[in-house]
């Protein structure tokens, strides 16, 4: 009997297989902020020693999905790029969709819910709050490859002292918020808009997760720009 040579495995499949395991999952959530982290750090979010999260962070390093900085004795990780952060955002949507109503009530799932980092902008109720204030408010027209900043919408940002290059393309677009099941904002415009937020002290990170909170100024300040209230 003829055997049929061996199919090759997808390459999909050994990205699958690194992102099943429950360590190395911890790890790359802990970077879905867009911040980098340490080593030493990561092996402290997935709960191993500090040699076990060098052999997993090489396995990830070699696959891809995050990129390594060495700076004086410390090595900062991060994210690869935001393709790979959509990929884990759009995993994690897929995961909350059994129950994810009751799930989004529970106590230690509010701030995140409320607002949070989503690699490097704003998700969350304020996040979703803040693309639908943007576009009732003109600074924003959406295209069919994302939106286009308009003439009143540059105005608007240079009163909050937000400047951008006159012309970049792709500036923002939209992404699924995996617990509003809303869209908030994605891109350099929102990411230029959470530094502007963090900058100013209208919202403070959360130092153990992607958590974020409007402080007392932000409240005043920002809640009314994303009409919803002071």
């Amino acid at each position: 009997m003829c055997l049929s040579p061996p199919r090759p495995e997808p390459r999909f499949a050994r990205v699958a297989a690194l992102l099943a395991d429950p360590t190395r999952a911890r790890m790359l959530a802990c970077l879905l902020g867009g911040e980098h982290r340490t080593a030493g750090e990561l092996a402290r979010a997935a709960g191993i020693t500090p040699q076990a999260a060098s052999s997993q962070l090489a396995q990830l390093v070699e696959a891809h999905l995050v990129s390594e900085r060495k700076q004086g004795r410390l090595k900062y990780v991060a994210l690869a790029d935001a393709e790979v952060a959509r990929l884990l955002e759009t995993l994690a949507g897929v995961a909350e969709c059994d129950g994810v109503a009751m799930r989004w009530q529970r106590p230690a799932y509010q701030p995140l819910k409320h607002a949070r980092r989503c690699y490097g902008h704003l998700a969350g109720e304020l996040g979703v709050a803040q693309c639908k204030a943007l576009l009732a408010r003109g600074v924003l027209v959406e295209q069919a490859d994302g939106f286009t900043l308009t003439a009143e919408g540059r105005a608007w940002l240079a009163d909050l002292g937000i400047m951008l290059p006159p012309s970049r393309s792709r500036l923002a677009w939209r992404c699924m918020d995996w617990s509003e099941r809303q869209d908030h904002l994605a891109g350099p415009l929102a990411k230029a808009l959470l530094d502007h937020h963090l900058h100013k002290g209208w919202l403070r990170a959360n130092t153990n997760n992607r958590a974020l909170r409007a402080t007392p100024e932000g409240q005043a300040r920002l809640l009314p720009l994303l009409d919803l209230g002071g």
